[in-house]
């Protein structure tokens, strides 16, 4: 459980309706309407998992995406590059991590969406045009 619901406004039904993010306790939750019914899901859970597909993304084009990291950072060095490797083998420690508001808006209209079930599990994550390109197997 996670007092952050990572992808809020990023998450929708299968419905496509988006969405909401209510607490029980302390703990985020995402909530999908079925028929009626408000379904409190795991925050933390479905973040675990997106966070396990776009780490598995990143994996399969880890020199370029090690590569991009340190050109964007204008740095060069080894010791930077062992950072962000370190970062990437530690991305599905995140959850929980809250992601700033302008950049979840930001991957909202690049097109990034998150497609859960009634009982959370992640059935589709719409990546934005362009994106690393996956073999299609995975979401």
């Amino acid at each position: 459980m996670a007092a952050t619901a990572m992808f809020e406004g990023l998450v929708v039904d299968q419905r496509g309706r988006a969405a909401l993010i209510k607490y029980v306790g302390k703990d985020a939750c995402y909530v999908v309407d079925d028929d009626g019914f408000l379904r409190h899901i795991d925050a933390a859970g479905v973040d675990r998992q997106v966070l396990a597909f776009l780490k598995g993304q990143v994996d399969e084009h880890r020199d370029v995406a090690v590569s991009g990291v340190l050109e964007m950072m204008g740095k060069d060095d080894l010791f930077t590059k062992v950072a962000v490797e370190n970062s990437i083998d530690k991305m599905d420690e995140a959850v929980g991590q809250p992601i700033p508001q302008e950049a979840r808006q930001w991957l909202g209209m690049l097109g990034f969406r998150i497609v859960i079930n009634d009982t959370g599990e992640v059935v589709d994550i719409e990546m934005p045009a362009g994106g690393i390109e996956g073999d299609g197997d995975e979401y």
